[in-house]
């Protein structure tokens, strides 16, 4: 049978039409009831993804929904650190279970299977991407309504493993103010807008630093582009994070759960019409 590659790259002898068919998605585990799954991605490091992702899960947790979190930053997996986990995740010959923190929220880290926590993953991308599936496909997820998949920055093997075998009903977008990271945003909106996968809007963190003393906003670092990306795209501005040292002190302490503030309610209040009329996976 004669293969005609339609795409422009002549260094593969792939046919690109085709692979775009094929069916990459990996059920999860038999034994789990997961109701949605909903991606936290960035296109740069260093942003607060992982923040958005803890402070989403303890909200969403404390309007009575079971959350859990797939902590996919292999790499730098800051996840179990905010919620003060220090036991590491068990199994049996059916599955491995999620370690729970203190308010009731799943979570799977790979610092959970590590032995040490400084242990360094020195791994390729494809092993990597192997260990995040794994976390969909061999951990037991039980009766979970909101999974929040801390997603590694950028657009490489990982996002795109995750994006083409988990069933990610949306993504959310953290960003930072800087012109450089607008930009680098509109890269990781426009890698969901090719995948298909649904972006529910922008998350911008260290918006600006409200002053305690006289109650004045300062934009630290500078003007905000969220708004002009949004329209750009076509998007919700979700919420704007202040830099706040208690919520930073929290994470460090190990106490995200007990984080005062409603920046992510509006967020929270879309998730949840989401989930009305939704199945299990």
């Amino acid at each position: 049978m004669s293969r005609t590659c339609n795409q422009s790259c002549s260094s593969c002898k792939e046919n690109c039409a085709e692979r775009k068919n094929v069916d990459f998605s990996e059920k999860p585990h038999e034994m789990s009831s997961i109701k949605k799954v909903i991606g936290i991605v960035s296109g740069k490091g260093g942003v607060g993804k992982s923040l958005v992702t803890s402070m989403l899960a303890v909200t969403m947790n404390r309007m009575g929904y079971h959350t859990a979190i797939l902590d996919g930053d292999i790499t730098g997996p800051s996840i179990p650190k905010a919620f003060g986990i220090k036991g590491k995740a068990t199994g049996n010959e059916f599955g491995i279970f999620p370690v729970r923190s203190k308010t009731g929220i799943d979570i799977m880290s790979i610092n959970l299977l590590l032995e040490n926590d400084t242990d360094p993953v020195v791994w390729r991308g494809p092993m990597i991407g192997s260990v995040v599936k794994q976390f969909w496909t061999d951990v037991i997820w039980t009766d979970v309504d909101f999974m929040f998949i801390d997603m590694p920055p950028g657009t490489g093997d990982v996002p795109l493993t995750v994006f083409q075998s988990i069933a990610v009903d949306g993504i959310i977008v953290v960003t930072s103010p800087q012109e450089l990271v607008s930009m680098i945003v509109s890269k990781a909106v426009r890698m969901a807008e090719m995948m298909d996968i649904p972006i529910i809007g922008l998350v911008e963190n260290m918006s600006y630093f409200k002053c305690p003393d006289c109650g004045k906003k300062h934009r630290i670092y500078g003007d905000s582009h969220i708004d002009e990306i949004a329209e750009k795209h076509n998007l919700k501005v979700l919420a704007k994070l202040p830099i706040n040292p208690k919520i930073a002190a929290a994470c460090d302490k190990g106490m995200i759960e007990l984080f005062e503030g409603e920046w992510l309610d509006p967020v929270a209040k879309i998730l949840e019409q989401t989930i009305e009329g939704g199945k299990s996976r």
